[in-house]
């Protein structure tokens, strides 16, 4: 017989195989926990590197329009007055303070357009007025020499010691330099050719350069043409792009990333598949490190982001690339490890907890199931126990309505009765003693008008206890309730109905017309409102309420605010009958009440409209 059947322990080879099936499962999920954390710090290192490189672009992007900003200001120096001099540019420059507020820039320039034949006066003039060291600036003379057609020789350097060997340097002599001239000189637009200005003796330096055409401000420069004959030439702006990005990418907090640029040309919408051996205008790369900006295909140590710069008219591609581990902090790195263990761990101990619990799985199962032959129990007495509490207030409820009923019958029957006699009686004796006995007449019209008094407070209490036009059907009862709220509190009270004559059950009929009596009696209390519009509606199978004000309407913590019965009321009444209740209500908005019965709710019997006594 199995051990199990004979009480015996298993023996410890009978247990193995099934420990060393945990132990592979367990270590089966080790791995998917290690693999799934793998994957998490993956994805969350590409989410952290995606945002670095588009705040870093960014940052780039504002750089070059804050250097744009500052070439249309030394533009605007020269539009403002028809000769700057020298000195006039220094001081322009010396208080815009580069070095800190415009890191990565090395000076403004300003070069003059010259034909050939105002070169030899121009030169003569330039040695003539501005002799060598004044300023610190150079001897002057055109660079490289020689007669060319057209010249944008750099006039003003400031700081001039920045670039001494520029000053006098024709740098239209570049064919590409020429081109990017003219089309801004044409336009009135930024140029830059996208090429690195040579800066002999400072290799280390990657200068770069933003022109901005100057015109004549007595002419105006509206058409291509215009803008020619009113050429005078450029201000300009050179900056050590090397300098600009490494404090841009100082501000990373990451480390070791490596940003690459590549000049693609003008007006590309898309980054371009770049050969290898494309040379890139700047590399962040340590000089000399044998690192290609290229990363072997398929490489999973590097994560890389491409995006496009917008440099003024021409397009840079940049590439950037960090190694993922240089993403990761410490506990990163050991986390996926960490997981895996977890994940074995955690396998082990619920194998042992469920081995352990399995010989009383049975017993737990018993427990559970009297524990849910219980609630169910529980659950069934309680409905029932609400079925005869509504019972029970339903019968309550038609009791009292029947009680109502009686009572105000014998008072009409009775009191009324035995009033409108006593009346006749007081009004004969009014009569006959109006000639002969004044003081008696007198009194008996006293005694008249109490009489008549004591009539109106019986049809009162009758009313009350259940107004007798409830006998003429609910249409009546609803516009007579109308009118009692009217003239009751003064506030505009409208009907609306869309059966002139709708036959219900007169417990049906009842409800209804309390509902309304509770519904009026908290607009006048409590809703503050100026008119209200009852709409009584019949369809197919069932008959509907709305009362609507437009009061200050109530929120759903004060409607279930602890001893408000009112609406608790009007919701019961309607579930004994089989019917649906909503309101809608917000603080300021007003308040809606909408009822709906069936029409053959309240029993067999439906009441029928009767003429009045």
């Amino acid at each position: 017989m199995p051990a199990a059947a004979t009480g015996e322990t298993p023996r410890p080879s009978e247990r193995k195989p099934l420990w060393l099936l945990s132990c592979v499962l367990s270590l089966c999920v080790g791995l998917l926990f290690y693999m799934a954390a793998s994957r998490s710090i993956d994805n969350d290192a590409r989410v952290l590197f995606d945002s670095l490189a588009h705040s870093t672009k960014q940052n780039i992007t504002t750089r070059v329009k804050s250097y744009a900003n500052l070439l249309r200001g030394a533009a605007s120096l020269f539009r403002a007055s028809s000769q700057v001099s020298r000195a006039q540019f220094h001081d322009y420059v010396d208080n815009l303070d580069l070095q800190r507020n415009f890191p990565g820039v090395m000076n403004l320039n300003y070069c003059v357009a010259l034909g050939e034949a105002q070169r030899p006066a121009f030169e003569t003039a330039m040695r003539r007025d501005y002799p060598p060291g004044r300023d610190g600036y150079p001897a002057f003379a055109i660079d490289p020499p020689g007669p060319r057609e057209r010249y944008s020789v750099l006039l003003y350097i400031e700081p001039i010691a920045s670039a001494p060997e520029k000053y006098g340097y024709d740098i239209a002599s570049r064919q590409p330099i020429a081109d990017a001239l003219a089309r801004s000189r044409d336009t009135g637009a930024i140029s830059n050719s996208g090429l690195p200005v040579p800066m002999p003796g400072r290799p280390q330096l990657t200068g770069m350069a933003m022109r901005l055409p100057v015109y004549r401000n007595d002419l105006p420069i509206s058409s291509v043409e215009q803008r020619r004959a009113a050429y005078l030439g450029s201000v300009g702006l050179g900056y050590d792009l090397g300098l600009m990005v490494r404090g841009v990418l100082a501000e990373m907090p990451v480390r070791n990333v490596r940003l690459t640029l590549f000049d693609i040309g003008q007006h590309a919408s898309e980054p371009l598949p770049l050969a290898r051996a494309a040379r890139p205008v700047y590399d962040s790369a340590a000089a000399g490190r044998d690192a290609p900006w290229w990363q072997p295909p398929g490489s999973r140590k590097y994560l890389s982001s491409t995006m496009l710069i917008d440099y003024n008219g021409r397009v840079w591609q940049a590439l950037f690339s960090v190694r993922k581990s240089d993403l990761y902090t410490p506990f990163e790195t050991y986390l996926p490890w960490l997981a895996l263990l977890v994940g074995f761990t955690g396998s082990m101990l619920l194998y042992t907890v469920f081995h352990t619990l399995a010989s009383s799985r049975l017993r737990a199962i018993r427990m559970a199931t009297v524990m849910t032959d219980e609630l169910r129990a529980s659950q069934l007495r309680l409905q029932l126990s609400h079925q005869k509490l509504r019972r029970l207030a339903a019968h309550a409820d038609q009791i009292k309505e029947e009680e109502r009923k009686r009572i105000a019958r014998e008072i009409h029957d009775d009191l009324g009765q035995n009033l409108l006699v006593l009346r006749i009686d007081a009004d004969m004796l009014a009569s006959r003693t109006q000639q002969r006995h004044p003081r008696l007449h007198a009194r008996a019209r006293a005694t008249l008008g109490q009489i008549d008094t004591t009539i109106r407070s019986v049809r009162q209490i009758i009313n009350d206890l259940r107004p007798t036009v409830l006998d003429l059907g609910v249409n009546a009862a609803v516009e007579w309730q109308a009118a009692q709220f009217r003239l009751r509190t003064g506030i505009a009270c409208e009907v609306s109905e869309s059966h002139c004559d709708i036959s219900i059950s007169d417990q049906c009929a009842t409800a209804l017309f309390r509902i309304l009596q509770e519904s009026l009696s908290n607009i006048s209390q409590h809703a503050n409102a100026s008119r209200v519009q009852i709409t009584l509606e019949k369809s197919r199978d069932s008959v509907s309420m709305t009362v609507r004000d437009n009061g200050v309407g109530a929120g759903v913590e004060r409607r279930n605010k602890q001893g408000s019965f009112g609406l608790v009321g009007i919701e019961e009444r309607i579930k004994l009958l089989g019917g649906t209740f909503l309101i809608d209500s917000s603080p300021g908005a007003g308040m809606c009440i909408q009822v709906s019965v069936p029409l053959d709710a309240g029993g067999e019997e439906v009441h029928r409209p009767q003429a009045a006594d």
